[in-house]
């Protein structure tokens, strides 16, 4: 089997991971290889990932041109070359919509908090690139903005993406979002969250060489300094700043690697005299149950 036929048979096996475990629908997603120095090979527009064969895949060259293929490539081509153009040690790109982690690009919280170790490892965190409508020059523009530092990022009220050394790679990455955003949903369901302690995380972050991770960039030194939250200019005209390192959130441990207190992102509650109020917690029924009041009382 040759390489190009290798490549098309994989891309097919990948769209079809995706629709059989949720993270496309109807024609959603779209995949895209490096085939060759200045080739790429990407799942044509309005097909169906979970019902794709390899003929369908298109050959483009990095500045969009179709140089072989029946169909169109992928309407979002465009945040496909805006990768690649970025980053030339990425060989492949992935676009889905996984529920779950999609519901966290809706509500705009990104997955950057400290909580798994094996995320802090591998992807280190995953920002949320600002709204732009797909298809158009303004998504490739929002993406350029974080793909120099992160292998992995929410698309607000949109998806994700990731990117990767190979095809499975790249796949894989997207797997390990969603799986995060389903366990970081469900501790957040749960009433807390612990953290790990920015000493462990700085600590995981010297073990990635170990694990033969090549991460993209380095976990930022101090990321509530704005300074130092990790941007620099584009360095190609455009006056938008890209980010340098990867943004996490961890508070300082003291010695401790967990930090069992999770803090509401404005900082924690404080009453009147400064002090810092337990937390308020409430079922669905009971704050049902006191709206239901509050609004009798106003009538």
């Amino acid at each position: 089997m040759s390489t190009e036929s290798s490549l098309r048979a994989d891309i097919v096996e990948v769209g079809r991971r995706m629709y059989a475990r949720g993270y496309t629908a109807s024609n959603d997603g779209n995949i895209s290889v490096r085939y060759g120095a200045d080739r790429l090979l990407m799942t044509p527009k309005s097909v169906c990932k979970g019902f794709m064969s390899p003929d369908m895949m298109c050959v483009t060259d990095l500045e969009g041109r179709k140089l072989q293929g029946d169909r169109d490539p992928s309407t979002e081509m465009l945040m496909h070359l805006e990768v690649y153009r970025q980053r030339p040690d990425v060989q492949a790109v992935v676009h889905a919509h996984p529920p779950i982690a999609t519901g966290f690009a809706v509500a705009g919280i990104p997955l950057d908090r400290a909580v798994l170790a094996e995320v802090l490892t591998t992807l280190g965190s995953i920002p949320i690139a600002e709204y732009a409508t797909p298809s158009t020059a303004e998504l490739p523009a929002a993406v350029g903005k974080y793909i120099k530092a992160h292998d992995g990022m929410l698309l607000a009220n949109h998806g994700a993406l990731t990117v990767g050394a190979d095809l499975f790679g790249a796949y894989f990455k997207m797997e390990t979002i969603e799986h995060f955003a389903k366990i970081s949903l469900v501790a957040r369901l749960l009433g807390r969250e612990n953290l790990i302690a920015r000493e462990e995380v700085l600590r995981l972050q010297e073990l990635r060489g170990t694990y033969g991770i090549k991460a993209p960039a380095p976990i930022c030194a101090d990321p509530s300094d704005p300074a130092g939250a990790g941007t620099g200019p584009r360095g190609d005209g455009r006056s938008d700043e890209i980010a340098t390192c990867q943004v996490v959130q961890a508070p300082a441990g003291g010695g401790m690697r967990l930090i069992p207190n999770l803090l509401d992102a404005c900082g924690p509650i404080l009453d009147t005299q400064g002090n810092e109020e337990a937390e308020i917690r409430l079922t669905y029924r009971e704050l049902s149950a006191l709206i239901e009041e509050a609004i009798r009382s106003l009538k």
